[in-house]
């Protein structure tokens, strides 16, 4: 401030008794790292990223509620602005620590934060340079593709296969990025082509036929989501399963749609059962198809000797897990007899024996079979080399 008198008349100027000055005070405040702060420079996509930093009220004039603004710039240079409520009233020397939790779904790639205090002077402030401040923010992108998984009955099927009219299908949707969490049924497509032809899309608002069970809550490394469908197919014929699905970052589970082509045949009936090695000399297992809807109660396998003499009894139970069609057993016949000890080399006989709802199965017979010069009668022949 600064005064200039003179008086040209009389050459004695006016003199200055007393000068005062009014003014309304204005507080001040700076962003305040060392006293609070908390931030990574590198998160996973779908991690929250935590970023806190402090600010000081600097001056000895109280701050009214303080208006914050938060911003993420991303890859693309767009600027999405992060809601903050207005922080408390700020008194002389009290501090703010601001902490906030931002989703980074849509964040993939490089980000620029940028936070200020007092933005576009809100309210009075002595300086405002000091109110803000960057920081660089990576957020490791999910590029790689998740994984399908597709089960009739708990087996993996080959094209073509016959199936229960009845089958569990299960479905599994597998992703590695363990924040973003396959929640969502619209990650899965699922659809059923008929034997006329007709293509139907399952959908997962009926409980009764399709149930979708999210992965979990994040973080989840097991990042796994699932399907079971549970249609009862009426018509006998060929059907195609289609399934396509997808992660959270939209990365496919492959370039082209799963397709698996399967058989139903509504009529319980069983093959010839092979043993396979045939001649064996450890062990053997037993080869068969069955079809309809559901397994037979009862099932065993005779093993007799070439003069009728029943050696052994294989159960159902002793064979393990049985579905509805091509059949594998986990069970070995190692060549022993019902009391463990190992029969003499050569030639032995065995049939099946079925039961379902009081019934015998009938002969499933393929069109490309021709195991039937291999059997006599209902027998099969095996042959036992040590």
């Amino acid at each position: 401030m600064y005064m200039h008198t003179k008086d040209t008349s009389h050459l004695t100027p006016y003199q200055l008794n007393y000068w005062r000055l009014y003014y309304d005070p204005v507080p001040e405040g700076a962003i305040a790292p060392n006293i609070f702060f908390t931030t990574k420079d590198t998160v996973d996509v779908g991690e929250p990223f935590r970023f806190g930093i402090g600010f000081k009220n600097v001056s000895q004039t109280q701050f009214d509620s303080i208006k914050v603004k938060l911003s993420i710039t991303d890859r693309n240079n767009i600027e999405n602005i992060i809601p903050i409520p207005k922080q408390k009233d700020l008194l002389p020397n009290d501090t703010i620590k601001l902490e906030v939790n931002v989703a980074t779904q849509s964040l993939a790639g490089k980000n620029i934060l940028f936070v200020n205090f007092n933005p576009d002077e809100d309210q009075p402030e002595q300086h405002v340079f000091n109110n803000f401040a960057f920081r660089n923010l990576y957020v490791k992108p999910d590029s790689l593709n998740p994984l399908l998984d597709v089960t009739f009955d708990g087996t993996h099927i080959l094209n073509r296969d016959i199936v229960s009219s009845k089958p569990d299908i299960l479905i599994k949707l597998k992703d590695e990025a363990r924040w973003m969490v396959l929640n969502d049924t619209s990650l899965l497509n699922l659809h059923i082509r008929y034997p006329d032809g007709s293509l139907r899309r399952y959908y997962f608002n009926n409980a009764d036929t399709v149930r979708f069970t999210p992965a979990g809550q994040a973080p989840n490394p097991d990042n796994t989501a699932t399907v079971t469908v549970q249609p009862w197919l009426q018509q006998d014929g060929e059907y195609e399963l289609i399934v396509s699905g997808k992660d959270r970052s939209e990365n496919a589970a492959g370039n082209i749609e799963y397709r698996v082509a399967f058989q139903v045949i509504n009529k319980p009936m069983i093959s010839n059962m092979l043993n396979y090695p045939n001649p064996f000399t450890t062990s053997t297992a037993f080869v068969f198809t069955l079809t309809g809807s559901e397994v037979p109660q009862n099932m065993r396998i005779q093993i007799l000797t070439i003069t009728g003499k029943v050696v052994r009894e294989i159960t159902k139970d002793e064979l393990g897990p049985l579905h509805i069609g091509r059949n594998i057993t986990e069970f070995k016949w190692d060549g022993t007899d019902q009391y463990g000890d190992k029969l003499a080399n050569g030639v032995y006989l065995y049939r099946v024996i079925t039961n379902l709802n009081g019934k015998s199965l009938d002969k499933y017979k393929s069109s490309d079979d021709n195991t039937d010069k291999y059997f006599n009668k209902g027998y099969g022949k095996m042959y036992l080399m040590r």
